[in-house]
């Protein structure tokens, strides 16, 4: 059997080849991963601070600010005067971005949901509990 530490490694490294795998699937192959994250970012907790996003993404404001003028560049999204204190700038989504995060979102519940049909019922069933396991590991 098994101890904690070897289930620790076992379970991080199929963690992060599941995750790389699916990241691999995106609607615009030239946006970095990290780029694509900003935009599910944004597009899940809305319109954000340059600070917000570099706290959110756990990265320097200086790495933020450079993914947020090449995503400004390419149109995904814009920065917007805040409507209280003129002082303050707010990033959000533009309709580009907002398809680029569903297009992205889309294919990649697609090619999960191809590979869980090649799976039995058990052990969907045992992957939609270590689901539940996971986010709460996630939240801790």
């Amino acid at each position: 059997m098994a101890t904690i530490a070897e289930q620790s490694s076992e379970l991080r490294l199929a963690t992060f080849r599941l995750s790389r795998r699916i990241r691999a699937e995106k609607s615009d192959e030239a946006l970095s991963d990290g780029q694509i994250a900003v935009l599910g970012n944004l597009y899940r907790n809305g319109t954000q601070t340059l600070g917000q996003l570099a706290e959110r993404e756990r990265v320097s404001a200086p790495s933020m600010n450079r993914t947020v003028n090449c995503l400004e560049e390419g149109g995904h999204l814009t920065r917007v005067a805040d409507d209280v204190d003129r002082r303050k700038v707010n990033i959000a989504l533009t309709e580009a971005g907002r398809v680029v995060v569903k297009e992205t979102i889309s294919k990649r519940d697609a090619w999960l949901t191809t590979r869980l049909r090649e799976l039995s019922r058990e052990d969907r069933e045992v992957l939609a509990r270590a689901a539940e396991l996971m986010g709460g590991l996630a939240t801790l």
